[in-house]
């Protein structure tokens, strides 16, 4: 176990720094946090275009929404009970300037001036569907339910020497909200569907069954549970190295969880069940690069013709 922890860092570490000698990452100090080069982000909006194309038929609703989230909306959920290691709470100064002039020797000293700091009225989104259910909430659904392509930024704090292990990155997502026969159609729809995509363009994918990253001991029967009712499954690639393979999509069955949360509704006066299907956009962009190399002038034609690069 050792020797493939170790194996793991060094294929980590060698992966991040082609990317950064490559100038298709930017290091920030912090692990985890990059800027992303013109080629990088090029290659992020071709794959979204391409999500675009193949979800249009679908006719989704259109959502985007940014890194920050009502405070109350997150506590509305079970977030905080479930995987507080991964929250982000976004504090900012509200004192005096008497306070102020003290934060500021607080700095000057090496002293913790955070102290100085309240919680602002936002947190750092957790999950790129959260935003989605506040814009239900207290409503009932139409008999068909509701299909919503969205993406957001996602915040993680979990800050790793793995480049597809960033704290903030963008998910591109298809979400549902309807009956359980919907919700679950969708996800088994877009699981076959995310596979055939990801294979168009060169990435050898398979299915997993997964489950989420919850907290604690209670955590680990939530986990048990997810996987016993076949409610997450990811698709893996090798990214960085392939000892261990890396999600770049998952399609997700939520069940009535966020219809109880935010009082959704079907038209038999239910709780509405909700799915998705997320896409990765700089886990895919990380693994596109590491199959067909850093260059994408040179890959393979009929993967630039996907793409339509």
């Amino acid at each position: 176990m050792c020797n493939l922890h170790g194996e793991l860092l060094e294929a980590y570490d060698n992966y991040r720094n082609e990317l950064l000698d490559a100038g298709l990452l930017l290091g920030s100090g912090v692990e985890g946090v990059y800027g992303l080069s013109g080629t990088f982000e090029g290659i992020i909006e071709a794959f979204e275009r391409y999500v675009t194309r193949e979800g249009a038929e679908l006719k989704p609703e259109v959502m985007r929404f940014p890194p920050i989230l009502n405070r109350k909306t997150y506590l509305s959920t079970d977030h905080i009970e479930t995987m507080p290691d991964l929250m982000g709470s976004i504090h900012t100064f509200k004192g005096t300037q008497l306070e102020q002039l003290e934060m500021i020797d607080k700095k000057n000293n090496g002293e913790d001036w955070t102290v100085k700091l309240a919680p602002a009225d936002v947190m750092m989104v957790p999950a790129a569907c959260y935003p989605l259910y506040p814009t239900a909430a207290n409503t009932v659904l139409p008999e068909e339910g509701r299909l919503v392509d969205l993406r957001a930024f996602v915040f993680r704090h979990e800050p790793s020497p793995d480049p597809a292990r960033m704290q903030i990155f963008r998910q591109r997502e298809y979400v549902r909200l309807g009956t359980p026969e919907q919700a679950r159609s969708h996800r088994d729809y877009w699981l076959n569907k995310g596979q055939e995509m990801l294979k168009a363009i060169g990435l050898p994918v398979q299915a997993e069954l997964a489950n989420d990253p919850f907290f604690g001991r209670g955590g680990r029967v939530m986990a048990a549970t997810q996987k016993e009712q076949e409610l997450k499954f990811e698709l893996v690639v090798p990214v960085a190295t392939d000892k261990k393979l890396t999600a770049i999509s998952s399609s997700n069955c939520h069940l009535d969880h966020f219809g109880k949360e935010f009082n959704i509704q079907t038209q038999d006066g239910n709780h509405a069940h909700t799915a998705c299907i997320g896409f990765g956009l700089e886990r895919i962009t990380l693994a596109l690069l590491k199959t067909h190399g850093l260059d994408p002038e040179k890959w393979p034609a009929e993967v630039k013709q996907v793409l339509d690069i």
